[in-house]
């Protein structure tokens, strides 16, 4: 089969690999019908998360089971189902209580030996471990590139609203329109904050955010604090969503939270960094930060998608072959696309 593979800082290749095989009673083998290139994807494409020369990549996955293990009960060869970027047993001591992006045998998708040596699903086909904790199936008449955001960057916009407890009414900043900056727009809007404001300096991004019910922030031509204040009586955003992951940003956010506000810092921070800690630990703020709870918001997530309550169709800039996967991460290092779906 095909699949996509990490080479070297900058340079990915489609190489032919085995065909996964069953080895555990809870895996699934499914053929993949669309993969996305994520922003996270691009932090292994640049070194900055380490993992082996020919590890094959990618977390975003839709697809048709072709073969399950015994111990499988919930999905069936020819269902067809998404997954999300991680996976979970279900019965450790953190699966239990609910935190599945912190269970003690969880894996990440393409992501090299420090987070599973699980193989990635840019590819024709892929082996998911735990498979009734980790695929939903397809809601009928749903689109590939709908249902694959509901495992990752739906669930992640997702989690960073919920993991803050949001409520109705509430003030939301966003800090960072990426796709996942944009889909937890539309989970705030969804969830009936009373305003939302989206900060970023790409206009494209700007406008979308607009259309999907915020007031757009131009980073450096407008005064952020200033318009969250002004609409919030002076006291700042209840929530802000810190989607780019850049000590510079989450410091930004602190400045723009209320007095025990809540900043839930959802974009990836790699290394260590240093960032104004004591004005949140004046403001007495709530930092929420880490990797999403995809697992347990997925069947709400798929529900508002199915509804129609969140549309990630406007962020699909490109569709490309999996054989063109080289020129699709050039094309996104290169910013000009927003997301890119893979197909066979």
């Amino acid at each position: 089969m095909k699949a996509v593979t990490f080479q070297a800082p900058g340079e990915v290749r489609v190489e032919e690999r085995p065909e996964p095989v069953l080895e555990h009673a809870d895996e699934a083998i499914i053929r993949i019908e669309a993969s996305g290139v994520c922003g996270s994807d691009l932090h292994i494409y640049h070194g900055r998360v380490p993992v082996e020369p020919g590890t094959v990549i990618g977390h975003e996955y839709v697809g048709t089971v072709l073969e399950v293990g015994e111990g499988v009960t919930r999905v069936v060869p020819g269902d067809r189902v998404l997954g999300c970027f991680h996976v979970a047993c279900g019965s450790c001591t953190a699966c239990l209580r609910g935190d599945y992006h912190r269970c003690e045998r969880g894996r990440t998708f393409g992501h090299g030996s420090t987070l599973g040596s699980l193989p990635g699903t840019q590819a024709d086909q892929a082996l998911v471990p735990f498979a009734d904790i980790v695929l939903r199936k397809v809601p009928e008449g749903m689109s590939a590139e709908t249902a694959l955001f509901a495992g990752d960057v739906m669930g992640t916009g997702y989690h960073a609203v919920a993991h803050a407890g949001m409520k109705e009414g509430d003030t939301v900043a966003v800090l960072g329109l990426g796709p996942v900056g944009l889909c937890a727009v539309q989970a705030a809007v969804a969830g009936g904050a009373s305003h939302v404001f989206a900060v970023d300096s790409v206009e494209q991004r700007l406008d979308l955010a607009k259309r999907f019910g915020a007031t757009p922030v131009h980073l450096t031509e407008d005064n952020a604090k200033a318009e969250v204040r002004g609409a919030s009586g002076g006291r700042g955003a209840d929530v802000v969503v810190e989607a780019v992951g850049h000590p510079g940003a989450v410091e930004a956010a602190i400045g723009l939270a209320r007095n025990a506000g809540t900043v839930s810092g959802i974009g990836v921070l790699v290394g260590r960094s240093e960032m104004n800690l004591g004005l949140a630990w004046l403001k007495g703020l709530d930092l929420r930060l880490g990797l999403a709870n995809v697992i347990a918001h997925v069947d709400r997530v798929l529900a508002l998608l199915d509804s129609g309550k969140l549309d990630p169709r406007p962020l699909v800039t490109h569709h490309m072959k999996l054989e063109d996967a080289v020129e699709a991460y050039e094309i996104y290092d290169r910013r000009e696309a927003l997301k890119i779906i893979l197909t066979p």
